[in-house]
């Protein structure tokens, strides 16, 4: 198989900075990283970083981004599943090669993945389970009882997923839900755990109100997700709870950041700066925190708004490489997919993102993308097209 080799002035491997280097891909994968010179290498400059593809643990394909989700959904499966392949495009083109869908309908993550096979990593948890006109009830999760959560761990092991998805609090996107109220008992959740595990899913929460958060992680949740402590009065995150987070390795999805002027949801944006100071905290403690998206919910919460969710999580108290981190290996292995992805390790899969300036020093330098490989191979309709020496 013939190599391909791009150098770059600054290499990031999903760990660390290795400042000018050499990617060598053959067949799909990453050969090495070389700092020796490489015959035939294609020299994208001084001024460009190569790294691995971003990861988003937690999007919503099937989401308009608009200030009313129900209706938007009022489309028939083929509509939304074109919806959700041009959201993933979208998030492609931003240097996002692998996608996790926290939340979709009738299992269509699952159908877009089986026809799109040289598109992004796509793994999903189908439809959220939820109370009866629970949080995103319209997704056709509902369960009443245990049986039927069990039942519904089941159907998402048959239909291929990867995640078991569950709504432990309600939320703030669907009217009449509550995101101070928890939605579940703790016995029920640790019964759906054990079930996902059993069946090799992993299991996620959504998690609002404090007793929600406390709740999931008794429960062994793999990942909660949002972790924003809400109350009716604000925010109110004991430290005490700060630390067990942090102390049982449980991954917190972050999922503060938004597109510059856009509207976020009114409850969040009361309440962020307090939600922030709390992930400051949790990472001051040691905890797992990754990057995630929550894109589609909101007009500044579009697909492909990873980056600067990055750029936020810079701004609670971690490093750019910690940041950069968190959207690259540390996803890969919250998503038990470190083997392959979220890194240029040899024999890791080439999905390789590259940008002009270093996102080490800065990661406002992810918005200036110049490349996008999947494979080893560019991706349609990327900036990648114009580059020459990348193949196609």
């Amino acid at each position: 198989m013939p190599l391909t080799a791009y150098r770059a002035g600054q290499v990031f491997d999903g760990e660390s900075a290795l400042g000018p280097a050499t990617v060598v891909v053959q067949g799909g994968r990453v050969l090495e990283v070389a700092h020796a010179a490489v015959p035939d290498a294609v020299d994208l400059g001084d001024d460009v970083t190569v790294m691995p593809g971003l990861i988003d643990p937690h999007v919503h394909l099937g989401f308009d981004c608009s200030d009313d989700l129900l209706t938007g959904m009022a489309v028939d499966d083929d509509a939304l599943l074109e919806r959700m392949r041009a959201s993933a495009e979208a998030m492609l083109a931003a240097g996002i090669t692998t996608i996790r869908d926290l939340g979709d309908r009738s299992f269509l993550t699952r159908r877009l993945a089986e026809t799109w096979h040289d598109g992004p990593l796509l793994l999903s948890s189908g439809p959220p389970l939820t109370t009866p006109g629970g949080h995103c009830w319209f997704l056709g999760g509902e369960v009443d009882g245990l049986p039927a959560m069990m039942r519904a761990v089941e159907e998402r092991a048959a239909q291929g997923c990867d995640t078991v998805k569950v709504m432990v609090s309600g939320g703030n996107i669907t009217p009449g839900s509550s995101p101070f109220e928890p939605q579940f008992r703790t016995a029920e959740l640790k019964e759906v755990v054990r079930e996902a595990h059993r069946l090799g899913l992993l299991a996620a929460a959504h998690v609002h109100a404090p007793l929600s958060v406390e709740e999931a992680l008794e429960a062994g949740f793999d990942s909660l997700e949002h972790v924003t402590f809400m109350t009716p009065e604000g925010v109110e995150a004991d430290d005490d709870v700060l630390r067990r987070l942090a102390d049982s390795g449980v991954v917190v999805s972050v999922t503060a950041g938004s597109l510059p002027g856009g509207t976020i949801l009114p409850a969040i944006a009361a309440r962020l700066e307090r939600m922030k100071e709390n992930m400051h905290r949790l990472h001051e403690l040691g905890g797992c925190l990754v990057a995630s998206g929550d894109g589609g919910i909101a007009p500044a919460k579009r697909h492909e708004v990873l980056p600067y969710c990055i750029g936020d999580l810079a701004g609670m108290g971690l490093s750019s490489v910690e940041a950069l981190r968190a959207a690259t290996w540390r996803s890969a292995d919250a998503l038990g997919i470190g083997d392959r992805k979220g890194s240029l390790a040899a024999g890791a899969d080439a999905d390789v993102l590259v940008v002009r300036g270093d996102p080490t020093q800065d990661v406002a330098a992810l918005h200036d993308v110049v490349a996008v490989l999947v494979g080893g191979r560019s991706v349609a309709d990327s900036a990648a097209d114009s580059v020459e020496g990348v193949p196609r």
